[in-house]
């Protein structure tokens, strides 16, 4: 088991992995580099192994196939996740893996949006979405994180192996803020400087594919941690819906004693009957969720004698 573990996802970073490496390796002297290269084709992996870090694979395309991978083949008190570009600073790395080691957090999260990124980032749409992002995510999960999408972060040993990773792509730092909210796990945020990416090495970042695929994500686990919330709001929606049909026949029987508007009393029927099966199945989905939320904290207090296990074993 390794004391310390940096995780570097990789995808055609040739022009900076080097660079990284190196950092990181002078930083952390006594850490364990670990590569994964994603299909790279520009010779990332070799030079990566030059540099002196262990190389690994992840043949299914998209960051959160890669960061799963990581999490499910090693082991160590802390795990140190940044990117292969260039942009994050080594020298915050000790100060966000001892959040983890003296402090006892689950997460320790590196801060760019608090310091030097929107000044050093060109695209103001990413600048934007980083915003709205950040806003929707504390607003719904009643959070104070400072930087959702950023990818340094520090992770205990039961963060990691309780982490449900159900992201392919680029909302895998949602999902992991998400999580550590909804499950109450420690954390801290760490203001980082952020550097943009060098000359000649491009973002495989989409600004409106991925941005789409975020919010999706968001609306998705929304609906997953937060079903009371989130069906209560859909059987809302219903009941005006159903109101609003309801009304013109409401006042044309209490004007004639008639109802002629008889498609529009089914209708309104059929919505106020699907308004109260969304608001009792929230009910049902939000008991079943506390369920998972007790077993899950069950779960985790068993990972702390794992984790001794695995320390005596080295």
């Amino acid at each position: 088991m390794d004391k310390i573990a940096v995780l570097i996802p990789c995808y055609n970073e040739s022009k900076t992995i080097e660079t990284v490496v190196k950092d990181f390796k002078k930083e952390l002297p006594n850490a364990t580099i670990y590569v994964y290269d994603n299909n790279s084709t520009d010779g990332t992996d070799e030079i990566a192994r030059k540099a002196g870090a262990i190389v690994r694979y992840e043949t299914r395309q998209g960051k959160g196939n890669v960061i799963r991978t990581m999490f499910r083949e090693i082991d160590a008190s802390v795990y140190l996740m940044v990117d292969g570009d260039n942009t994050y600073p080594s020298s915050y790395a000790k100060e966000l893996c001892d959040g983890v080691l003296k402090e006892n957090c689950d997460m320790v999260i590196g801060d760019r949006l608090s310091s030097t990124y929107f000044t050093e980032n060109k695209r103001p749409f990413h600048n934007f979405g980083n915003k709205l992002v950040k806003g929707l995510i504390n607003l719904l999960f009643k959070g104070d994180i400072k930087d959702i999408m950023t990818g340094y972060r520090a992770f205990s040993y039961k963060f990691v192996k309780t982490f449900p990773v159900l992201s392919k792509n680029f909302e895998i730092e949602t999902e992991m803020t998400i999580h550590s909210l909804d499950k109450n796990l420690k954390t801290k945020n760490v203001i980082i400087e952020y550097r943009d990416r060098p000359e000649g090495s491009v973002s495989k970042l989409d600004t409106y594919s991925d941005g789409a695929k975020v919010i999706g994500t968001i609306v998705n686990l929304y609906k997953n941690y937060k079903p009371f919330h989130f069906f209560s709001l859909v059987s809302l929606v219903l009941l005006l819906i159903a109101i609003l049909f309801l009304i013109p026949v409401i006042i044309d029987y209490v004007s004639t004693g008639l109802v002629p508007r008889f498609p529009s009393f089914i209708a309104s029927c059929i919505f106020l009957l699907m308004s109260i099966q969304s608001f009792f199945g929230g009910l049902i989905l939000d008991n079943m969720n506390k369920i998972d939320r007790r077993n899950f904290e069950l779960n985790y207090i068993n990972f702390n004698d794992r984790e001794n296990q695995l320390k005596n074993t080295k």
